[in-house]
């Protein structure tokens, strides 16, 4: 009788979530290099062969302060990055609130507002008052990065910083930027 076939087990690398065989594809190769000396010396044999004591003192050394325990976790956390696929760093949304303005039909524009919710801001409930307030059409739609934003029918561009300002304390005068001929020009 034949034998079952048994489940491969796969070791991932602890810094880079890998499988360790893809260590050296990954974003930070250097970074797991430590880990993979220590885990793994099979499966990377010309690392273990260059390093001489001194490195591997300095290698088991910074192994040890980037290890992952639950003494670490007690401590204050550091600002994480957040990573993509691929290896790209996600950049923090700056706080400001672009307004542009875009002209459709000859005639007729949209104003777009966008980043009122990083101050807190509820994004059905400023396009019900900006609505109110400049009697338009006004909505949350997703914009082209996939983040919401409110499109208001019109040219408000003129009240609109005041407006804000007023409405919703938290949003400083500087933390608004006019994008105008595809520069960002500050409303202040």
């Amino acid at each position: 009788m034949a034998e079952k076939p048994q489940p491969v087990r796969v070791v991932y690398c602890a810094v880079c979530s890998l499988p360790a065989e893809y260590c050296e594809f990954g974003p930070d190769f250097e970074k797991c290099k430590p880990w993979l000396i220590q885990n793994v010396p099979d499966l990377y044999p010309d690392l273990t062969k260059d390093s001489n004591s001194k490195e591997e003192d300095r290698v088991t050394e910074q192994l040890q302060s980037t290890s992952i325990s639950a003494s670490a976790s007690s401590a204050p956390k550091h600002e994480e990055v957040k990573r993509l696929p691929g290896g790209k760093i996600k950049k923090k949304d700056k706080l400001e609130v672009v307004i542009e303005k875009v002209v459709r039909n000859k005639r007729k524009c949209i104003t777009t507002v966008k980043g009122l919710e990083l101050f807190g801001v509820k994004l059905s409930d400023a396009s019900k008052k900006l609505g109110k307030k400049f009697a338009t059409g006004a909505s949350v739609v997703k914009g082209p990065t996939e983040k919401d934003q409110i499109d208001v029918q019109g040219d408000i561009s003129y009240d609109i910083v005041e407006f804000i300002t007023e409405t919703w304390h938290d949003v400083p005068e500087t933390a608004i930027f006019f994008i105008e001929d595809g520069r960002k020009v500050p409303a202040a």
